[in-house]
């Protein structure tokens, strides 16, 4: 795994173990979901489907409700619903795009629920592209095999979000802002039973007991894996991976991370923000500085980025480089986007991109007419809390959804894959969570998980200055928000 991963993983705890009143109990719930985002809102609203009382479930969120990668996602969400497709053919493109380390019940999960949320989410009220007869507008995604991936523009992620989010206040289902889980807790019996909270505003603690946990933390991107910029959240600090362990959930393929290809690598003031796959999707093709197209438009991630990496670090002969540098030393290729409205017509690339129009035009430049330059970016936690398809981590009484487990997406995850995996696994979790919460019975609360690890730590000699879960990243001092540069 990264080094800035297990520096994590091998950590003390924030919270002293005997600081902590766990008799004086906050919140007493049935349901408690971790993370505000896309997974834990979808698992709320599923535990609430599956017989919880809303008031009875409760959102704990590190930031805002809906501040998450869910929000920001662009492209699409993956789903076999078309005469020419069929989730078996899904199937083989996810196995295949994630190099065959995928856990294939999870995989056969992920396809067969998949048009089943695209229904539930025209139901609530998504509004997805379709043609002017009401079929929906799909595209192809890297390494598919089909054209599977139905958008909102490329506002998808926001517009499903805005839907989710809406139906859970409507439902009444409480939630805590502000309050990221530093630390889950047990029963005697082992029994995962709730977590401890840190109110960022009041900085006290937080005690919640519940009778069935939901990890749904959003992944890693914020740790700025190789110093890589990120496309990510300002949450997304591995936290959910930091609890399961201690608690001793499996976790797995943490050694994959997943870089997307088409990250902004000029005006300096957007760096690393995502340009989605939707581009090269439409027709636009990634060219070096000669104009020559080095790699297809539409490889899986990880082939697609590692093409634009080599290509920035090649050079022909007299030592010329082959990527094209900007005046603060950063390098990138060019991705053609005028070809879009070539291929489609005048007017194609503002319909269909509407944010990545307005956001290069804020800095002069047309899309349009003039190409952007662009360089792979840390996108995705491809690993995670192993799980099996009900969302079960193993440990009783914790489930799991969204980019904190892993299983899914093997060694890479291809486009439209992490909307629908948090849909599917959300869901999922939440049943499992709602059923397994109708029969425990909870014991005492304990934080003796937490002391053992304490004693392993020190028994190992690992330094107890090194603190996790970070909650927020620390962008202070010298380091580099701009990858690879020195720019002191």
């Amino acid at each position: 795994m990264p080094h800035e991963v297990a520096d994590l993983l091998e950590a003390y705890p924030l919270l002293d173990p005997d600081s902590v009143d766990l008799k004086q109990i906050d919140y007493d719930v049935d349901v408690l979901v971790i993370g505000g985002g896309g997974a834990g809102t979808v698992a709320a609203l599923w535990a609430n489907e599956s017989g919880i009382p809303a008031d009875r479930i409760l959102i704990a969120t590190k930031l805002r409700h809906g501040d998450s990668n869910s929000v920001m996602a662009q492209g699409g969400i993956q789903a076999a619903d078309k005469e020419s497709d069929s989730p078996a053919i899904h199937f083989l493109d996810v196995m295949g795009g994630g190099h065959f380390a995928n856990d294939p019940e999870l995989v056969r999960a992920l396809v067969r629920d998949a048009p089943m949320i695209i229904h539930w989410h025209e139901r609530l009220g998504v509004m997805y592209d379709k043609e002017p007869d009401g079929t929906m507008v799909t595209i192809h995604g890297g390494g598919t095999s089909r054209k599977r991936m139905h958008s909102a523009k490329d506002y998808t992620g926001l517009e499903i979000m805005r839907v989710l989010r809406d139906e859970a206040r409507c439902r009444g289902i409480p939630v805590v802002e502000f309050a990221p889980a530093v630390e889950l807790l047990t029963d005697r019996k082992g029994q995962v039973a709730g977590a401890i909270l840190w109110n960022l505003e009041t900085e006290q603690y937080l005690v919640v007991r519940a009778k069935a946990t939901v990890l749904a933390t959003g992944g890693w991107g914020r740790l700025h894996i190789q110093g890589f910029p990120t496309t990510n959240h300002y949450g997304a600090t591995a936290d959910g991976l930091v609890l399961a362990y201690r608690v001793g959930a499996r976790l797995r393929d943490l050694d994959s991370v997943q870089y997307h290809p088409t990250g902004a690598a000029f005006p300096e003031q957007i760096v690393g923000l995502l340009i989605t796959e939707k581009v090269r999707g439409l027709g636009a093709q990634p060219v070096n500085r000669d104009g020559e197209l080095f790699v297809h438009p539409l490889e899986p991630r990880d082939v697609e980025a590692g093409a634009f990496i080599r290509e920035c670090a090649s050079k022909k002969a007299g030592g010329r480089e082959m990527g094209v540098v900007t005046p603060t030393g950063m390098v990138g290729v060019w991705l053609d986007t005028p070809m879009i409205d070539i291929i489609h017509g005048e007017g194609t690339f503002k319909k269909n991109l509407a944010g990545i129009f307005r956001l290069y035009s804020r800095f002069g430049i047309d899309p349009t007419r003039d190409p952007i330059l662009v360089y792979p970016t840390l996108h995705y936690q491809n690993g995670g809390v192993a799980i099996d398809a009900s969302g079960w981590t193993g440990v009783p009484g914790l489930f799991a959804g969204g980019e904190v487990e892993g299983g899914v997406h093997g060694k890479n995850r291809l486009m439209g894959n992490s909307l629908l995996d948090y849909n599917v696994f959300g869901r999922r979790a939440g049943i499992s969570a709602a059923e397994w919460a109708k029969r425990v019975k909870l014991g005492a609360l304990t934080l003796a998980h937490v002391e053992r690890y304490i004693e392993a730590l020190r028994e190992a000699g690992v330094p107890e200055d090194r603190k996790a879960p970070l909650l927020l990243p620390d962008y202070r001092g010298e380091r580099a928000l701009a990858r690879m540069v020195d720019l002191l």
